[in-house]
């Protein structure tokens, strides 16, 4: 396994530990004999994503589909880390910011 692939092999993991419900789902659709189904639902979750003016249908998709497609295109695993990484870090950001928004100025 190259070190692409341990990194986003890693970044599956850090989605699992975030999303504890979405473990058993998204450790199943990862195994190879799940190729028939994860490619189609793949190519469907990126065209909802196209269509996200419609209702239903969001930007969600996008990412999701695009994911599900770098586990079996190799091509697509070291940008979709890089978005995974940034987009966690991104994240922790905003609600740290949130959090401390919360908190107010002088509320220790």
């Amino acid at each position: 396994m190259t070190r692409g692939e341990r990194r986003f092999q890693r970044q599956f993991e850090a989605l699992e530990r975030l999303f504890p419900p979405l473990r058993g789902p998204m450790s199943h659709l990862r195994q190879d004999s799940w190729f028939p189904i994860r490619f189609p639902l793949a190519l469907v979750l990126i065209c909802g994503g196209l269509l996200s003016f419609l209702p239903v249908l969001g930007v969600w998709m996008l990412p999701l589909g695009l994911l599900l497609l770098a586990v079996d295109l190799p091509v697509l695993r070291g940008p979709i880390s890089v978005f995974l990484i940034r987009g966690r870090r991104s994240a922790k950001r905003w609600f740290r910011r949130w959090r401390n928004w919360r908190k107010g100025p002088d509320r220790s």
